[in-house]
């Protein structure tokens, strides 16, 4: 339930270096309780590291997961407010939110359009939080001409309305997205010239790159918190991670 583009170097890196990152970990702390090893004790507790970590392979997808959020979490930091704060018009709900849910779509993903339901349902459930749009075209090119207009109509303070528009306008196309730029009341000379500004390439760009920082692999992806949460996911997902995020204020 995610329209993919890539794979996750967050998690290329974490399969590379984690068998040795547990092995020297637990060496490392054996060592500290014992005040040092010499060579032959440090063969000898790695031979026995090694055979543990291959009696119990069990203990390497919670390995790789809490070293996925740990890592996923210092990329949340790095990229801080190209994150969190929107372009222009392009958010929702309580501007003053506690919690900011960014959420990163493409126009012509359909799992991204069956997502607006279970927005809808998180803002108007939850008065605190604040939903930030990150245009993230991925698909195709029209996907890159749709986010265009998206950061247009934000910059009129008609994101939303046209944001609604166009996931409700069928395929996406140049004519769907002209249908949905008119139907969200643009001045079409000034979105235009927005379109064709390199600010919006920049942001598009920007958005990519962070993207790929964060791991994310397709789209509709999420960043509530230090969370990263991937795919089309219902209401309670979406809560839950709110409820962390809140949480650990």
């Amino acid at each position: 339930m995610i329209e993919r583009w890539g794979r996750s170097p967050l998690a290329c890196a974490g399969l590379l270096v984690l068998s040795g990152a547990i092995g020297a970990g637990i060496v490392l702390g054996v060592q500290a309780l014992t005040g040092g090893a010499g060579a032959a004790d440090d063969r000898r507790i790695g031979a026995v590291v090694r055979e543990y970590v291959l009696d119990h392979p069990e203990i390497l997808p919670e390995a790789m997961k809490r070293l996925q959020a740990r890592e996923t979490g210092k990329a949340v930091a790095a990229a801080g407010d190209a994150i969190f704060t929107p372009y222009a018009g392009a958010w929702e709900g309580n501007p003053d939110g506690d919690v900011t849910v960014s959420v990163w779509m493409d126009y012509a993903c359909g799992y991204c359009r069956a997502s607006l339901p279970e927005i809808a349902r998180l803002v108007a459930s939850d008065p605190k939080v604040r939903i930030v749009y990150r245009e993230l075209p991925v698909l195709s090119e029209i996907s890159r001409v749709a986010a265009r207009w998206g950061l247009a109509a934000a910059e009129q303070g008609r994101f939303k309305a046209f944001h609604t528009a166009l996931y409700g306008g069928g395929q996406l196309s140049e004519a769907t997205i002209a249908a949905a730029a008119a139907s969200a009341g643009l001045d079409r000379a000034k979105a235009q010239a927005a379109v064709a500004a390199p600010r919006m390439d920049a942001e598009i760009d920007r958005n990519l790159k962070i993207a790929g920082e964060l791991g994310v692999t397709g789209t509709p992806s999420w960043v509530v918190g230090d969370q990263v949460v991937s795919g089309m996911v219902p209401y309670a997902v979406l809560k839950q991670a709110v409820a962390a995020a809140r949480a650990k204020k």
